[in-house]
């Protein structure tokens, strides 16, 4: 066998509906290409499944390019595996011939298994649509400099705004809390004077919703940040609970 392909052994969860108890299956896959990616190998792996007359696993994707976030699984008990990165941008060079590799779900309450790797994460649109709408003047286009915005706080909305909401901060988490998640959509709005007008109500309403949603509560370990495809930092949260106390002081709620 050349340098450039691997046999592998692959674990995957294997459940049938959100009911099924749900078990691993470990399956036998040779001669994978080290460039290909991830999803490429679970591609061909399918292939071989429907081949043999057997269930091809299911697994969530979209785009293929590191933007949606929904190609969402664990890999050797990591979210979206050993390489800082979404799923699809993962490549089979960071694993070696021979290699086992366990793949699951998300596994928190809040995101339900579908069928076998896909969940149901419409707990995170939920969340968003708890927080309203944002007003924004219509008509003509302003001037660039109407609303001016300090650079630092510009760079920071836009790195929250970067959030893709794959989930892997809930699958990384301990408690599968969301505050990651929804200190970056509160934060990137909070920043910019468009956001500002629902402000308070945001905030509540969106917290409000994780907590209903049955999102664990967060602990500061850091492993969300750590997780996260996109590099949210923990500032995020640290200005999620200002946001959350400032608004609880201003509307007695």
């Amino acid at each position: 066998m050349s340098e450039s392909t691997l046999n592998l052994t692959l674990k995957i969860w294997r459940q049938k509906n959100a009911t099924d108890a749900g078990a691993f299956v470990t399956y036998k896959l040779d001669g994978v290409s080290t460039d290909s990616s991830f999803l490429e190998m679970l591609d061909l792996l399918n292939l071989q499944l429907i081949e043999q007359g057997e269930v091809p696993v299911a697994f969530d994707h979209d785009c293929r390019e590191g933007i949606c976030g929904a190609c969402s699984m664990v890999i050797n008990g990591r979210p979206h595996g050993p390489e800082r990165g979404t799923t699809c941008q993962l490549h089979m060079r960071a694993f070696r011939n021979g290699d086992t590799i366990v793949i699951e779900p998300w596994r928190a309450k809040s995101f339900p298994v579908i069928k076998d790797l896909v969940v149901n994460r419409s707990s995170f649109d939920r969340i968003i649509s708890a927080g309203g709408f944002v007003s924004v003047n219509t008509g003509a286009a302003q001037d660039a400099n109407c609303i001016p915005v300090p650079k630092p706080d510009a760079d920071e909305a836009f790195d929250a705004a970067a959030c893709i909401g794959c989930g892997a901060c809930v699958a990384a988490c301990k408690n599968a809390s969301a505050m990651l998640f929804v200190a970056a959509k509160v934060s990137h709005l909070a920043m910019l004077p468009q956001g500002r007008v629902e402000r308070e109500a945001r905030v509540l309403k969106m917290v409000a919703q994780m907590d209903e949603e049955g999102f664990g509560a967060c602990s500061n370990t850091g492993a969300c940040s750590a997780e996260c495809p996109k590099n949210i930092g923990l500032q995020h949260i640290a200005r999620l609970n200002r946001e959350y106390q400032r608004a609880s002081l201003l509307t007695g709620k």
